[in-house]
C-alpha cells in the first residue's frame, strides 16, 4: 500500500491543537483479525515513506511491535477500548442484557421522539443503489452541521469517489443506512459499510437541536432492530475510540491501540518526544481538574 500524508495530532481532549504531517503506510485491523489476534503484517517501506501508522493493534502485541518493525521508533500508544456487539445472541437475546431500568428509559426515548412526530417514527433505509443519492441529499446537509464535521473533521464525506464507493458497497449489498426524520426533516443518520459479516459504525450525525429528544439513540435501536431480524451478521463493530454511545449498545470489547512507527530521523525522535510529553502534560491536567469537579465543564466547553 503507498502512503498517505497523515497528521500525527497533538489532541486537547478531541480537539487538535497542532498536527506533524508524515507520510504513512496504513495497516488497519479489522475486528475478525484482532479477535484471532492475527499477526501483525505490512509491505516494507519504500523512500517515500516515513513509516506506519497501525490503527486498532491488538494490545497484546505492541510488545512485539520492535521484533514485528525492526529499526522504526514507536510513539506512545494511544489505548482504547473497541466496542462490538455479538449478534450471535439474537435481538431478544441482546436485550435482555440491558438491566430493566436502561430497557425503560431506551423505550421512553423512542416513545418521546414519536409522539414529537405525530405519534410514529419516521426512519428510513436506504440499501439499494437506487437508495444512496437520496440518502446522500438528506444525510449531507445534516452531517455539516454536526458536532463531529464541525469539530472532529468526522462528518460524512461529500466527494465523488466517497459516493462511488457507497453505489459499489450497496451494488454488492453490503451498505446498511439510514436516516430518521422528524416532522420531514432529517434530524440524525447512521452508516455502515459490511465487511465479511462485520457491520461497520462507520458514520452517525445527529442535530444538536434535537439531543433532547435523543435521535442518535433511537436510531441505532431502530437500526439493531432491523439488522437482528436479517440474520446474517455476526458483529456489530464499533471500531476505535470510547464513549458512552459504544460503551451502552456494545456486549464486548478488546483493548486495541493505534501506533505510529517511523524511521529514527532527528525530526521523527523529536516530534514523538514531544507528543509524549505534550499527553503526559494533558493527563496530569486533566486528573487535577477531575479532583477538583470541573473536568466537566471544560470538556463541555472546549466542544462549544
Amino acid at each position: 500500500m503507498q502512503p498517505v500524508a497523515t497528521h500525527v495530532r497533538f489532541l486537547l481532549g478531541d480537539r487538535p491543537v497542532f498536527a506533524a504531517t508524515r507520510m504513512l503506510v496504513p495497516v488497519a485491523y479489522g475486528l475478525n483479525a484482532i479477535l484471532r489476534d492475527a499477526p501483525l503484517v505490512a509491505a516494507p517501506l519504500t523512500d517515500a515513506a516515513d513509516g506506519y501508522r497501525l490503527q486498532s493493534a491488538p494490545i497484546g502485541r505492541i510488545a512485539q511491535l520492535g521484533r514485528d518493525f525492526p529499526g522504526l521508533i514507536a510513539s506512545q500508544p494511544q489505548i482504547y477500548a473497541r466496542h462490538y456487539i455479538d449478534m450471535a445472541t439474537g435481538h431478544d437475546g441482546y436485550l435482555a442484557q440491558f438491566s430493566s431500568k436502561t430497557r425503560a428509559t431506551l423505550k421512553r426515548k423512542m416513545r418521546k421522539l414519536a409522539d414529537a412526530g405525530g405519534g410514529s417514527l419516521d426512519i428510513r433505509s436506504y440499501h439499494r443503489p437506487d437508495q444512496i443519492d437520496a440518502f446522500f441529499a438528506a444525510a449531507l446537509p445534516l452531517s455539516e452541521q454536526t458536532y463531529q464535521a464541525r469539530l472532529l473533521n468526522s462528518g460524512l464525506p461529500c466527494n465523488d469517489a466517497f459516493r462511488a464507493e457507497a453505489h459499489r458497497l450497496a451494488g454488492s449489498d453490503n451498505l446498511r443506512a439510514y436516516i430518521l426524520f422528524l416532522q420531514g426533516r432529517a434530524i440524525a443518520y447512521l452508516y455502515l459499510p459490511v465487511e465479511d459479516d462485520v457491520l461497520i459504525y462507520a458514520y452517525l450525525g445527529y442535530d444538536q437541536a434535537s439531543a433532547h429528544l435523543s435521535p442518535g439513540t433511537v436510531l441505532q435501536m431502530h437500526a439493531l432492530e432491523q439488522l437482528f431480524a436479517e440474520q446474517r451478521f455476526r458483529y456489530f463493530d464499533f471500531t476505535e475510540g470510547d464513549g458512552a454511545h459504544k460503551m451502552l449498545f456494545g456486549t464486548d470489547q478488546v483493548q486495541c491501540a493505534t501506533v505510529f512507527l517511523l524511521k529514527p530521523t532527528l525530526a521523527n525522535r523529536a516530534l514523538l518526544a514531544g507528543q509524549h510529553g505534550f499527553n503526559t502534560a494533558v493527563e496530569g491536567t486533566g486528573a487535577w481538574l477531575d479532583r477538583i469537579g470541573a473536568k466537566a465543564k471544560i470538556r463541555k466547553l472546549l466542544r462549544g
